[in-house]
This record gives C-alpha cells, sequence and structure tokens, in this order.
C-alpha cells in the first residue's frame, strides 16, 4: 500500500536534505541539550529538566489537524507522521526531551490480538486472553516482523532532530500490558485482570512473562534504533497493594531494567505505587516517576538519595490561571530542591489544556532560581 503521507512535502525535512552522515553527527555533538540525560547519570545540573507525559497528542492544535485526516494506528505505524508528531511539542511547548509518538498497546498487538482505539472512548480488544486455550492465539513475537514501523520512527526522529534534545523511548509494564489483554478495555478497577491473576495465578504469570520477554526484545531494538533514555509505564501499578505489587508487577519489571540497564538509562513511572518506591529504586533504575498523591520530601525519603526523582504536577493544575501554574510550579521545584529531579506532570497533560499554560510550565522551569533555597543560605 503507497504511503500517503510520503507524498507530503514537509519544512522539517528541508534542513539536512545536504548534511553528510559524518556532518550530522559532529553538529549532534555540539547542540546537543544533554540537561536529561545529565540529571539521570546523577550530575549536577543547572536547572531540572522539563518534559511531559502525553506532550505529543490532543491538546497540540497541529496534533489534531493530523488527527482528522488519518487513524490512531496510521499516525503509530507510519513513520513519518510519528516523526512530525513526536517533534511537535519540541518545536511548539520547548521541553527539554522528546518521547517517541507511539503506545504502549503495539505490544499485544505485535503478540497477536486485535486492538481497536476508538476516539474518545479508549482502546478495545476485541478478544481478550480468558482460558488457557487463548494462548494459542498469541506468541512472543519477531520484533523486527511486527514492530518495525516503530524502530524506522525512531531513526527518523533521531535524524529529524538534529542533536537538539534526547529521544525517549518506552513501553508498558507487563502488569499494566495484561489488564488490557485480559480486560479488553479500559477500567477503572481493572477487577477483570486482577480476578485472572488471583483464580488463575499459572496462566497470569506465563502471560506476564511472555509479555515481559517481547518488551525486552521491542526495547532493545529501541535502544539500538537510537533512543536515549526508556521510560517503563506501569500505569496501573497503584491498583496492587505492595506484595501484589512485587508479584504481579515489579517482578516483570526488574527483569526489563535488569535487562536493558547496561545501556540505556531507564526510568520507571508506576503511577500510584508510592509504597514500593524503595523497591523500584533498587532495581538498577536511574529514575522514577512519582504523581501528585505523594510529597517530594516523602518520595525523596522512601526512594533514598541516589536515584532521580520525576514529577509530580497535577495535570490538572495546567487548567489554572498562568500566574497560579507559575507559584504552584515554583513551588514544586523548591520541594525537590533543584538536584535530582526531572519536571514532569504526575500522569499524562489532559486534552483541554491550553497550550500557552503548557509553555507557562515549561517556561517556568527552565527560568527556576533555588529561590528558596538561597533565601535560607
Amino acid at each position: 500500500m503507497e504511503n500517503p503521507f510520503c507524498k507530503r512535502q514537509l519544512n522539517f525535512f528541508k534542513p539536512i536534505l545536504f548534511i553528510t552522515d559524518h556532518s550530522l553527527l559532529v553538529i549532534m555533538s555540539h547542540l546537543k541539550n544533554d540537561i536529561l540525560l545529565r540529571v539521570l547519570r546523577g550530575e549536577k545540573v543547572e536547572r531540572p529538566p522539563v518534559w511531559m507525559m502525553r506532550q505529543a497528542g490532543r491538546y497540540l492544535p497541529e496534533y489534531m489537524v493530523l488527527r482528522e485526516k488519518y487513524s490512531f494506528f496510521e499516525r503509530c505505524q507510519v513513520p513519518e507522521l510519528a516523526c512530525e508528531i513526536t517533534l511537535q511539542p519540541i518545536d511548539i511547548v520547548g521541553v527539554d526531551a522528546a518521547i517517541l509518538f507511539s503506545d504502549i498497546l503495539v505490544v499485544p498487538q505485535a503478540m497477536g490480538l486485535e486492538v481497536e482505539l476508538v476516539e474518545s472512548k479508549g482502546p478495545i480488544l476485541p478478544a481478550p486472553i480468558k482460558t488457557l486455550s487463548d494462548f494459542d492465539r498469541i506468541r512472543v513475537p519477531d520484533v523486527h516482523e511486527t514492530l518495525q514501523y516503530v524502530f524506522d520512527a525512531i531513526e527518523l526522529t533521531k535524524k529529524e532532530l538534529n542533536g537538539r534534545v534526547p529521544l525517549i523511548g518506552f513501553a508498558g509494564a507487563p502488569w499494566t500490558i495484561l489488564c488490557y489483554m485480559v480486560q479488553g478495555k479500559g477500567s477503572k478497577t481493572f477487577d477483570e485482570a486482577k480476578a485472572f491473576c488471583y483464580s488463575q495465578p499459572s496462566m497470569a504469570h506465563r502471560l506476564l512473562q511472555m509479555i515481559t520477554d517481547t518488551t525486552i526484545a521491542y526495547l532493545k531494538e529501541q535502544v539500538k534504533a537510537g533512543v536515549d533514555v526508556i521510560q517503563v509505564f506501569d500505569s496501573w501499578g497503584g491498583l496492587l497493594g505492595p506484595d501484589d505489587f512485587e508479584n504481579i508487577s515489579l517482578k516483570y519489571t526488574r527483569q526489563i531494567i535488569n535487562a536493558l540497564k547496561d545501556e540505556v538509562l531507564t526510568i520507571i513511572f508506576a503511577k500510584g505505587a508510592w509504597h514500593s518506591l524503595e523497591s523500584m529504586s533498587e532495581t538498577g533504575a536511574r529514575g522514577l516517576g512519582i504523581d501528585w498523591c505523594i510529597t517530594p520530601q516523602m518520595a525523596r525519603e522512601l526512594a533514598g538519595n541516589k536515584i532521580t526523582l520525576q514529577g509530580n504536577f497535577d495535570p490538572a493544575k495546567l487548567l489554572s490561571p498562568i500566574p497560579v501554574i507559575k507559584k504552584e510550579v515554583k513551588k514544586m521545584l523548591n520541594d525537590f530542591g533543584g538536584q535530582c529531579h526531572i519536571a514532569n506532570l504526575g500522569h499524562g497533560i489532559l486534552p483541554n489544556t491550553p497550550v500557552d499554560h503548557a509553555k507557562a510550565f515549561v517556561e517556568t522551569v527552565k527560568e527556576w532560581k533555588k529561590e528558596s533555597v538561597m533565601r535560607d543560605q
């Protein structure tokens, strides 16, 4: 099938047409904004780096233009589209890192399950995993055969970024992916997925291991394609108590971090699982994402001083007047203390967020000085 996007002539392709590979590498080495990488390596930085989860998406008018023309999975699977969407918040909002435009559900899709994404309703998996016979329909795939479009998008995006900022790749944690593969749709409680784990533990762990093996192969290829950081999203980790989180979730996320930690900087974001910050900090990940329901002080006490914390601005606060946003952002930054911190939201940016409010968030971080710290000295 002819790629419908290839005929489009985009301005952001033009500057690199006459740059040789060697020249591009030289330019990248001089222009790269590496503040995100430095803070994850534990180095002292002049200010916290800033990016926002779901920063490439439906709060941006430029993204909505593409959404009207292409289906969700076209936007994910056509590398030129994924690249353009990934770059939009870099150009428009000015964040310190790009995160590849994709979706965590490309993994169950690659494993053999049908995945539909209905606009305004969320994901639907029409034939979820329920019984032993359902395992005949899924597999640990060859990621080159099933997910090559992601690696192509990474390579193109790295080229188009031209060294401006690092590129973050990602995948869902195995527990979060199991939730969708068993429940078949989004849920506030994922009670069917939890019941599956409790009533059929051998099948649940078999499925979790299949997801883990697929995810490790998938993320290793993302690294080969050029991503600078990997984030593992455990969006539903907070639905589990401490013991279940260890047995059903972290046990498998730990395998992923172990497989990647010597190759790439890694971040774990397990929303709501503050009870296990200490355990997560011991995985070898370089960063831990936290939401707004825990204070920076408590998160630091639980996670220790040897890991970077990311977060934890409430996305709904971006709907406040801009002066309030700036005041609240400064408070967050002061509470984290300026070091070992990545400024981010505690979850994804809301679709009704005004773009100038997102810009105010980013600009306040970039302009911040340790006001309260300086006053106290």
